[in-house]
């Protein structure tokens, strides 16, 4: 383990260096992994394990689409690909890679095969970092232990296979076998991490819900929505508002931010720009604060979980969520970004290439 300092904060981090995935397969070699569920994380970090030589086998449920979808991934019904709790029984690691309503409603079936020994394994600190909340208490005789990469699995996946990493959280709950760090730094490298930094599961779930409702989604997407509205409410066109607005923001510049930083960002733009940035950051800054003071500590309270055990667990929620969701798609800002999409030179390329 590395530690990395920050301006006088030191960090335990570990890297593909320190911990080689040679090392990690040696560590993992006698266990057999259970993914279970197959949506939003669950296929990157399985084929990335799988490719990276471990022993991994899918839970999920029968006649189901992401049953399907784990078939045509390649996954073998009967050899790596099992019914949720055929997989629990025959997992030495139990990866609960389901949404955080799915996890609560399925708890009692995983939690009878978490016999003396295995280790449970996480991606979000929800179920635990709330357990009196979700129910979710694992017993003592288990390891607890997360990653998380930093990323959707889809971002893990391509990255893999571009040669590449994203980088992921690790935390260690409860460490019963005394093998819980090596356990969660192998499954860390074996899932595609670029290098691991430590936290706890209350910090991964309050960081990660305060960046999903804010600078990650929902803060970006309000900005969005109101510098474009100010663009088209004084004459400007649908394709000129969303280019100025979002696709030189993700096209250009954000790479850009990725390779850099903001600060080197600021040093190479016209003086123009950079003049305007300079002076306005602070009024975003000063008009942002409070909104991400007050969003914090609705996260830090448990409000804001419970507000989504509350709102996911009705009836007709995926109902109101497709009205919501399709609301958003209709609007005339991401109408407009599909039209602009079809207009890049690689996507007009494929066009003529058909």
């Amino acid at each position: 383990m590395a530690k990395l300092n920050f301006g006088g904060t030191e960090e335990n981090v570990v890297t593909r260096e320190e911990f080689p995935l040679d090392k990690a397969r040696a560590t993992m070699q006698n266990e057999t992994i259970a993914v279970i569920g197959y949506g939003v994380q669950g296929p990157g970090q399985a084929l990335n394990l799988k490719d990276n030589g471990f022993n991994v086998i899918i839970g999920q449920r029968q006649d189901s689409p992401t049953w399907d979808k784990a078939v045509k991934d390649g996954w073998v019904p009967g050899e790596t690909l099992f019914p949720i709790e055929e997989a629990c029984q025959k997992g030495t690691v139990i990866q609960y890679l389901l949404s955080d309503a799915a996890q609560i409603e399925l708890w009692p079936t995983v939690k009878k095969h978490l016999t003396a020994g295995k280790a449970l394994y996480f991606s979000h600190g929800f179920g635990i970092t709330y357990k009196e909340r979700t129910g979710i208490i694992p017993p003592a005789d288990v390891d607890v232990i997360l990653v998380a990469p930093k990323g959707s699995g889809t971002s893990l996946r391509r990255m893999f296979l571009a040669g590449r990493g994203l980088n992921s959280s690790y935390a260690i709950f409860q460490d019963a076998t005394g093998n819980a760090f090596d356990r969660v730094v192998a499954l860390g490298i074996g899932v595609g991490s670029g290098y691991l930094f430590e936290t706890t599961f209350k910090k991964e779930v309050y960081s990660d819900l305060t960046g999903e409702r804010g600078t990650l989604m929902g803060a970006i997407a309000g900005i969005f929505e109101a510098q474009y509205e100010v663009l088209r409410k004084n004459g400007h066109s649908p394709s000129e508002a969303f280019n100025e607005t979002v696709e030189e923001l993700t096209q250009s510049l954000m790479p850009l931010v990725a390779e850099n930083g903001m600060d080197w960002m600021y040093a190479n733009c016209s003086t123009t720009a950079q003049r305007g940035a300079l002076d306005w950051k602070g009024k975003f800054k000063d008009a942002a604060l409070p909104v991400f003071t007050e969003l914090y500590e609705e996260v830090a309270s448990g409000r804001e979980a419970q507000r989504s055990i509350d709102t996911n667990s009705k009836p007709d929620y995926r109902k109101g969520l497709e009205a919501e969701l399709k609301k958003l798609r209709e609007s005339e800002i991401w109408q407009a970004g599909q039209t602009v999409r079809g207009l890049r030179p690689e996507n007009q390329k494929e066009k003529v290439a058909q």
